[in-house]
Parts: C-alpha cells; sequence; structure tokens
C-alpha cells in the first residue's frame, strides 16, 4: 500500500508559503490507518515499552491505536489547563510560534521505556517537548515514530540519537513529491 496516496497536500495553509500534509484522507480509510499502526508498530515490537506518550490533538489519533497494537499504556501530553491534578510543563518554539505542553506528574516513572509518537515531525519542537517532559520523571526514551517527516526541516536533530521512524518523508515543499 503506498500511503502517500492516503496524504493530500494543501498549499498556503495555514500561512502562504507553507505546504500543508493533510492526513484527514489517510483517517477515512480503515485499511490505510490499520496499515500506519502495523508499520509503525514493527520496529518496537521487541523494544520492551511501558508506553507510548503523544501530544493532542493529532498524535492521539496514532498514539492510542499504537499503545493497544503493541499492549502498552497511552499517555497523553496536553495543552496548559486540560489535565485534572498535578503536572509538570515544558514550554518549546515550533514552526509558526511557542507553545507549552503539559503532563501528569505520575504519567510515567523512573524505568519506563516510553516511545514518542504524532503523526509529524516537522522542525521537532512539539516531539522535543515530549521528550524532555517524559526525561524529567525519569522514563527512558526509546524511539519516536511519526507518519510523516517534513525532512527539510531537519526536526529529528532535536531527537538526539533516538531510534526514529517516519513512514512517510518530503524532502521539499513541493506538492508533486
Amino acid at each position: 500500500m503506498n500511503l502517500k496516496d492516503y496524504i493530500r497536500s494543501v498549499p498556503d495553509f495555514p500561512k502562504s508559503g507553507i505546504m500543508f500534509r493533510d492526513i484527514t484522507p489517510m483517517l477515512k480509510s480503515a485499511d490505510a490507518m490499520k496499515e500506519v499502526i502495523r508499520r509503525m508498530a514493527e520496529p518496537f515490537r521487541d523494544a520492551n515499552l511501558t508506553s507510548i506518550l503523544a501530544a493532542e490533538a493529532r498524535g492521539f489519533v496514532f498514539g492510542a491505536p499504537l499503545a493497544m497494537e503493541l499492549g502498552v499504556a497511552f499517555v497523553p501530553v496536553r495543552k496548559p489547563g486540560k489535565l485534572p491534578g498535578k503536572t509538570e510543563s515544558f514550554k518549546y518554539d515550533l514552526e509558526y510560534g511557542s507553545d507549552s505542553l503539559e503532563i501528569h506528574q505520575d504519567a510515567v516513572t523512573q524505568g519506563d521505556r516510553v516511545l514518542l509518537v504524532d503523526d509529524l515531525l516537522a522542525t521537532g519542537g512539539t516531539i522535543e517537548a515530549c521528550m524532555k517532559l517524559a526525561q524529567q520523571q525519569g522514563a527512558e526514551v526509546v524511539g519516536a515514530a511519526f507518519v510523516i517527516e517534513l525532512a527539510f526541516l531537519n526536526g529529528r536533530s532535536r531527537l538526539q540519537n533516538h531510534q526514529i521512524c517516519s513512514l512517510l518523508q518530503y524532502q521539499t515543499e513541493d506538492a508533486n513529491e
């Protein structure tokens, strides 16, 4: 199955000069989604994971079914003020500004082995924030998995030497790629 067939390229969204890679056609196909989860799980099946950690909102779309596929816990990372109870936060920069993410203080603990998941790796700010939040709580980040990687933005450099799985890579902003 060619997963790029399920990605729509939308020019000038959310602002002029940006080529947005839209996953909604993929979300409409149960077969494509099953294949995405299978492919994302494969490199990490024997990694002794304890948790999948994913940022809202599109990270949840792939993180929760991946956690079920691998038989591990799902840990949501949310925008400030969305989680009840005590949280830890991390402020980060992204391609269109800055943001902050939070995780419950007891979401992961010393010795946990986590996989970070999101739909897209662009500049790496969001996934780096997830990594820092997990590490602040003593968890070991095993790697990260993405549906799409915008390789020309070099976001993987922010993940240090962690194993990275990206199913689709785009080398340029070209709509025909």
